[in-house]
């Protein structure tokens, strides 16, 4: 009997042993924020930043994107799932530019992770009124078109920026590494700099020229190349048949023929314009992940779509 009793005894404390190095490796897991190949996990939101994230830190970090593709990130709910995969990250870089998706997920990943590295990528960008590049030609009193432009990621020279911030949250996590990522760094902004490069010289001549879309999604890109961006939507709602009128006639003194829209957005609006004033509905992506080839393509619509 007194056997019996020593060896559940003996069970009994191998099973306690256990559980502790169990829940002693889930805890540094968590701690560790990585992959089981040590690998640093990176949260981001959009598309765009995982290529901004990776161009820097290469294979060292495994990137998580909040807003899958064709998803919008103005109204998109990330899956609990999904939350659990970002609450892992060691860093997460906010866009920062007042995304509706982070100003509701945000405080939630930092109650799951208190110990993540958030950055904000919009730091040192200048945020620009949504009515300052929507409606060339019109009067509005200040705030009446419902606060600043998110799509800070859409004008290069605002991208440099962003690298930048990503690059010094990178080094806080992961400071062993920082040559490394300095000189990816360089090498990505020097590609960015001759992205830009390239753009003004196809866009050269056309400065003051205009361009519609359905979302404004490309102030950013109006402002920095000296362009106006003319935008069917309205304070994100769809115009009214006073504003469709007022949407054609200006397209008509203009000269615009194309009417730029993006995936997941509604093309009723855009199609009834285009058909009123001879014109075609060409799709952009803002939100592609290959960031540097598809914003060289939309330079190329744009110049072909200017009036």
């Amino acid at each position: 009997m007194k056997k019996i009793s020593m060896l559940i005894s003996a069970f009994i404390l191998m099973g306690v042993v256990l559980t502790a190095g169990c829940v002693d490796e889930q805890s540094s897991s968590s701690a560790n924020s990585g992959t089981d190949s040590g690998t640093l996990i990176v949260g981001v939101t959009i598309l765009p930043q995982q290529e901004f994230v990776e161009k820097i830190a290469g294979d060292n970090v495994e990137v998580v994107v909040m807003v899958p593709p064709g998803a919008d990130p103005h109204s998109y709910e990330p899956t609990p799932s999904q939350l659990t995969a970002l609450s892992k990250a060691k860093m997460y870089a906010m866009v920062g530019s007042g995304i509706t998706v982070e100003d509701t997920m945000m405080s939630k990943l930092a109650d799951l992770n208190p110990d993540m590295q958030i950055i904000n990528c919009s730091e040192g960008i200048t945020l620009l009124e949504m009515d300052a590049h929507e409606h060339e030609g019109e009067e509005h009193d200040d705030g009446e078109e419902g606060g600043l432009d998110p799509h800070i990621w859409t004008s290069p020279a605002n991208v440099e920026i962003m690298v930048e911030n990503i690059y010094q949250g990178l080094v806080k996590i992961d400071p062993d590494n920082q040559e490394t990522y300095l000189a990816n760094k360089n090498a990505y902004l020097a590609e960015l700099n001759a992205l830009d490069e390239q753009i003004q010289t196809a866009l050269a001549g056309k400065e003051g020229s205009s361009f519609m879309v359905y979302h404004p999604a490309w102030g950013y890109f109006a402002n920095h190349y000296g362009l106006t961006e003319v935008s069917v939507e309205i304070e994100g709602k769809e115009p009214s048949v006073k504003d469709m009128q007022s949407v054609i006639d200006l397209a008509n003194e203009k000269g615009i023929k194309v009417i730029f829209v993006q995936s997941g957005f509604s093309t009723v609006s855009a199609d009834a314009i285009a058909n009123e004033i001879g014109g075609e509905v060409v799709e952009l992506d803002p939100l592609a992940k290959d960031y540097i080839d598809n914003l060289a393509k939309v330079a190329e619509a744009f110049e072909k779509g200017l009036a």
